[in-house]
């Protein structure tokens, strides 16, 4: 194997695990949606798609997001991949460095001084700790310590709590044992989404003496408290040099976004305020944890600066969608570069 190649290890655990949770009949649908979103025949499409991935370690929904029916062999080779993204993330990180990034409250203890506000853990006996802390803020957000996709995340009103102590309980009955303090984004995010807190996902590299910033995607929610796809979400991919957006935005299931539905915002107008700020603070919190090289951060851009809200050892993957954006090529040039694989 080449120095700093992806290790072999990984990879053959990945492929095997996929293998065994394959679900064929999931596959046939994403073939029909390539089927109807770009005329492909769906066996064709069936049989391009189980190839790639397993000889070019493309996910199924990659397939489908990135558009890899209507590209070449050579512009296919550009996109990052999910398997790639989660071989990089094993090879590049460590067990100790990843039990403080998969649990909320650890990562703020460790990433305080990024954060920029205030937060609060329940435990069993703070009952007037909770109530001063929500009745301060007024709106909060209660996080389960431990999930992900945006799931396990909750938005509180203090005018809406009569019993304080039945709210506590509740709490913790849920497991939202995690208080914070809600985040005033940048008037400029505000203009496309004033109901959700819009965060902006930077991937990462940190080589032990630099930080590469690999690719950065602008999420948008639609008025609820995450800005997840599972909440209604999409995005769009940012220039990684300006930080403006590249095109309309988009998600996994097949909606195009060319303004903001609720704002009429258009999207491919957007330009993130501070943008040389917000990788700025990337690069500080990138070299916090050694253990864990390779993330993706996600920030959100307040009117006196960015602020972090958490980082995913487990980066994932934001690509370019050609037939949304017209750019026939991804990022994965820019990871080579960085990381050498």
């Amino acid at each position: 194997m080449p120095a700093n190649g992806l290790a072999l290890g990984p990879k053959l655990r990945y492929l095997a695990e996929r293998a065994r949770r394959i679900d064929i009949g999931s596959v046939i649908e994403r073939a029909r949606e390539v089927h109807d979103e770009h005329g492909k025949a769906v066996p064709a499409v069936l049989a391009d798609m189980l190839w790639s991935a397993a000889k070019k370690d493309v996910a199924f929904q990659d397939y489908v997001d990135f558009d890899f029916a209507i590209l070449s062999a050579a512009e296919r080779e550009t996109f990052m991949t999910h398997p790639v993204s989660a071989q990089l993330a094993q090879q590049w990180s460590q067990p100790a460095g990843r039990k403080i990034f998969e649990d909320k409250i650890a990562f703020n203890r460790r990433f305080d001084a990024f954060l920029k506000r205030a937060w609060l853990i329940v435990d069993d006996h703070n009952v007037d700790a909770v109530r001063e802390f929500v009745e301060t803020q007024k709106t909060i957000i209660a996080k389960v310590p431990v999930s992900h996709m945006g799931l396990g995340v909750r938005r509180y009103h203090a005018k809406d709590v009569d019993d304080w102590s039945a709210f506590h309980r509740q709490l913790r009955d849920r497991g939202e044992v995690l208080l914070e303090e809600i985040i005033t984004q940048h008037d400029d995010i505000s203009a496309v989404c004033p109901g959700t807190v819009n965060t902006t996902r930077i991937t990462a590299f940190f080589d032990g003496a630099d930080v590469h910033v690999l690719a950065v995607a602008q999420k948008f929610g639609r008025g609820e408290v995450s800005d997840q796809m599972s909440y209604g979400g999409f995005y769009t991919m940012l220039d990684p040099d300006t930080g403006h957006a590249m095109s309309a935005g988009y998600d996994s299931h097949a909606h195009v976004h060319e303004t903001h539905p609720d704002t009429g915002f258009r999207i491919a107008d957007f330009q993130l305020p501070l943008f040389d700020e917000a990788v700025a603070l990337v690069d500080k919190a990138a070299r916090e944890v050694p253990d864990v090289q390779y993330a993706g951060w996600d920030v959100v851009v307040t009117p006196t600066g960015p602020v972090l809200v958490e980082g995913n050892w487990g980066a994932g993957v934001y690509e370019n969608k050609p037939s949304v954006s017209g750019v026939r090529t991804g990022h994965k040039p820019r990871y080579r570069a960085a990381i050498g694989f």
